[in-house]
């Protein structure tokens, strides 16, 4: 007998919340969406849509992907930034809400300072940043880069998809060492990046579904998260234009000791902002 949409949310639900899932309910839900294809409010006029027995087996086999811990985004394989949907697999990390702030401020600064037009997004992973800022800003033009070649790949497919593509240069990059300056290389008037900040012993205690599924490159910042900015402070000098700006997204803990990082590289001007749940998020360095 074919169950109803009520009835398979509400034992996909009563699954996840037994698996120990939070926010089961909507889980459950976005699942069968996929699975359907039915949006929000089709599933919720359509409670006694009966569901084949074959689209059932196949959402009751999402439904046990997401309680053993794979993330909602990579069983769907999407996940919306700024208001844009971006193709996302474990080959990149799931941008998170909070990081659209640095794109906003990216996008900000950009449009109050028309003449600044050349961008470098560093560690792009899905290319959400710098597609997003494209969107908004079609005379810039932005580089992204990327150490992880699967990662340019993703970037490269969301460009496309999203109708910018030849508008951004995916670099396969460390940091800086894939991109060349001096008379033929390039500058910038923005670096903007999410890079990696977690502390090495503190990724064992990350939620099940980012440390055994997400890429640990993306998240591992090294003994005290810190590696990557001192990196990018040693080194981004070189890259940018006079009167330049870096934005930067940090973790909660960690502005003063960017700041400092940053401060001994030669760089004066920093400021801190705050994400909505008023954590320290993102430096503006100029």
């Amino acid at each position: 007998m074919s169950l109803t949409i009520k009835d398979l949310i509400q034992v996909g639900e009563r699954i996840l919340k037994n698996a120990g899932i939070e926010n089961a309910g909507h889980d459950a839900e976005a699942l069968l969406s996929f699975e359907i294809g039915f949006d929000k409010q089709k599933i919720f006029m359509n409670w006694v849509y009966q569901v084949d027995d074959l689209r059932s087996e196949k959402y009751f086999d999402l439904v046990n992907r997401r309680a053993g811990g794979e993330p909602l985004q990579y069983i769907t394989g999407e996940q919306y930034f700024m208001g844009h949907r971006f193709t996302v697999n474990p080959s990149v990390l799931i941008v998170r809400p909070e990081t659209e702030l640095l794109a906003a401020m990216a996008i900000e600064y950009l449009k109050k300072n028309k003449h600044k037009r050349s961008v470098l997004d560093l560690c792009t992973g899905s290319g959400a940043i710098a597609v997003s800022i494209i969107k908004e800003c079609p005379r810039i033009k932005i580089t992204a880069s990327d150490i992880s070649a699967e990662a340019i790949i993703v970037a490269q497919k969301n460009a496309k998809e999203l109708g910018v593509s030849g508008r951004i240069d995916f670099i396969k990059s460390d940091v800086f060492s894939g991109i060349k300056t001096g008379m033929f290389g390039k500058k910038f008037d923005l670096i903007v990046t999410n890079p990696p900040y977690i502390r090495t012993g503190d990724l064992e205690n990350l939620q099940r579904e980012i440390k055994e599924h997400e890429p640990l490159i993306a998240l591992d910042g090294g003994a005290d998260g810190l590696d990557f900015y001192r990196r990018i402070a040693k080194e981004a000098s070189v890259y940018l234009n006079k009167g330049a700006c870096i934005l930067t997204e940090i973790g909660y803990d960690q502005a003063e000791d960017v700041i400092s990082l940053f401060d001994d590289a030669g760089f004066k001007r920093a400021t801190v902002f705050q994400d909505l749940s008023g954590h320290d998020r993102i430096i503006r360095i100029e």
